[in-house]
């Protein structure tokens, strides 16, 4: 029984495929597969990444969708475009208006502080005054003003 066991070892590795051109296509066919594969593999990540790079968050369900259906060009600044259209991300157009409105509106208060009255310096006024009762005028004055603060 010993011998049959050899026999067949020896079949076996005598054996060379019939044709080995298409042995060797088949290894390439496959290798082709695997790297095709790769190449798509590499391409959704580098989409998924400008996705994630243009603020959109891929774990948000509304996101999804639209990255699934998103046909336009494939950069930062069109992804953002389209996904304010979407409402997905905050419009920076309206960040900036509101930006620029409170920017005006602070320009208005620093505006208005120079437009009005000078500050009284009533230790000057004090030391300056002749009677004891422009003294107290002028201490009648400062309470009003520091409660009208």
């Amino acid at each position: 029984m010993s011998d049959a066991n050899v026999e067949f070892e020896e079949d076996a590795v005598d054996q060379q495929p019939k044709d080995p051109v298409r042995a060797h296509m088949r290894k390439l066919e496959a290798e082709n597969k695997a790297l095709r594969e790769a190449a798509q593999a590499a391409e959704q990540a580098k989409r998924e990444l400008t996705f994630v790079k243009a603020g959109i968050n891929p774990d948000d369900p509304k996101a999804k969708y639209f990255v699934k259906g998103y046909d336009g060009e494939l950069t930062v600044e069109a992804i953002k475009v389209a996904a304010e259209e979407a409402s997905l991300i905050p419009s920076q157009r309206k960040e900036i208006e509101q930006d620029a409105q409170a920017f005006g509106r602070l320009n208005r208060a620093a505006a208005f502080g120079e437009t009005s009255e000078p500050v009284v310096d009533y230790a000057d006024k004090i030391r300056q005054a002749k009677s004891p009762d422009e003294v107290m005028q002028l201490l009648a004055q400062a309470r009003q003003e520091a409660e009208t603060l």
